[in-house]
């Protein structure tokens, strides 16, 4: 679906359109679960913050803004109600919150069980764990949720210099570590 059919949708929804809010859901439910497997992997919080997200919709409908990138939005909105679920558990136990971003194996799925490959990929997995959180998110948006960097940057709450930096330097270090693992791998 387009931008330009989400909006629509958004904007029916908005006016009170229940099969609206139906299609909002059908539409996202799948993405904004994967997506927020990204910072826990208590799924049971993940489904009641995609819950509490469209029952908010459903609620506040009326008052939401009809000028808004949706996808945007609403990864926004899970990624904020999943973090506030994080940060009050790390306040029970007085420990400090870092918003963690999570990396699955998922990537291994969609490429071909070629022996060269998933070593690659094994390789490339290893190098992503060791990048840092806000690099590994904004990577995954870029590349795994496809969303262009005005859109990261409203995720996740940065400048778009910011966002465009954080991107460059993960591909920057994943590309010097991936040379000089294959290249300690020659020599070897």
């Amino acid at each position: 679906m387009s931008k330009e059919a989400y909006r629509d949708l958004w904007t029916s929804f908005i006016n009170g359109d229940d099969g609206a809010m139906k299609l909002l859901y059908t539409e996202f439910a799948d993405m904004l679960y994967s997506f927020g497997l990204r910072f826990t992997t208590d799924t049971e919080l993940v489904k009641d913050a995609i819950q509490d997200l469209f029952v908010d919709l459903f609620k506040y409908h009326r008052t939401l803004a009809i000028e808004v990138n949706v996808k945007s939005y609403l990864f926004t909105s899970l990624k904020r109600k999943i973090c506030l679920v994080l940060k009050k558990r790390a306040a029970e136990i007085n420990q400090h919150f870092e918003i963690p971003f999570l990396l699955s194996g998922s990537m291994e799925e969609q490429i071909i069980n070629d022996e060269r490959q998933s070593e690659l990929l094994g390789k490339l997995s290893r190098q992503l764990e060791l990048l840092p959180s806000r690099q590994k998110e904004a990577l995954y948006l870029r590349f795994n949720s496809e969303l262009d960097y005005e859109e990261i940057s409203a995720i996740m709450n940065v400048s778009l210099e910011t966002c465009r930096t954080l991107v460059y330097r993960g591909i920057k270090q994943l590309r010097e570590r991936m040379v000089v693992s294959h290249i300690y791998k020659i020599l070897a």
